[in-house]
């Protein structure tokens, strides 16, 4: 598998033409037309409509918490209990792993839900792009379970895709194909 060097501007680019943030969120309000949760850690939002874009470029609804309506607006063990209803609903699972995330509280625990209920195979790491081509990632041991969304070469394909990649089987699948359950 060769990964090759992604930058957060050609994120951006990849999700050029999204819509402003707060338009963005609101049209997330439709939580059971979800397909993907998107864990996230609350200090990365201003990388979520690029985040959000670019997933929805390859077939992905996404739910967010910050657009539940009904989720309650202070935190409390309701809010637990609804993430977990959400997780459920959706099909498939993505972390935004950034530095910003071993300082979440909701990202380990949401994680041990989907993997739960997920099972490995429905549950990948998207990581900040500048730690997708070093091998000491992830630093938290159990992020090494997980599947990542890479952008690279591999066997199975003939030019270089943005793919859901095992590394533990050595297998990548179409990041589109794996959003629509095709893997």
């Amino acid at each position: 598998m060769k990964y090759f060097s992604s930058t957060e501007p050609e994120i951006i680019n990849f999700s050029r033409g999204i819509i402003p943030e707060d338009y963005l969120f609101e049209k997330r309000a439709s939580v059971f037309a979800s397909s993907v949760f998107l864990a996230h850690s609350s200090a990365d939002k201003e990388d979520l409509p690029n985040v959000i874009g670019f997933l929805e470029r390859h077939g992905a609804r996404v739910y967010i918490d910050k657009a539940d309506k009904d989720l309650p607006q202070k935190t409390s063990t309701e809010t637990g209990l609804k993430l977990k209803e959400r997780i459920s609903q959706c099909s498939k699972f993505i972390v935004l792993v950034t530095p910003n995330s071993k300082n979440s509280r909701w990202i380990p625990w949401e994680l041990g839900i989907a993997d739960e209920k997920k099972k490995l195979q429905n549950v990948a790491l998207l990581p900040d792009v500048g730690n997708q081509i070093n091998p000491e990632w992830p630093q938290q041991e159990y992020l090494g379970l997980y599947p990542r969304i890479v952008f690279g070469a591999h066997k199975s394909f003939a030019n270089p895709i943005w793919m859901v990649f095992n590394h533990h089987e050595n297998t990548g699948t179409e990041l589109g194909q794996w959003l629509r359950g095709e893997s």
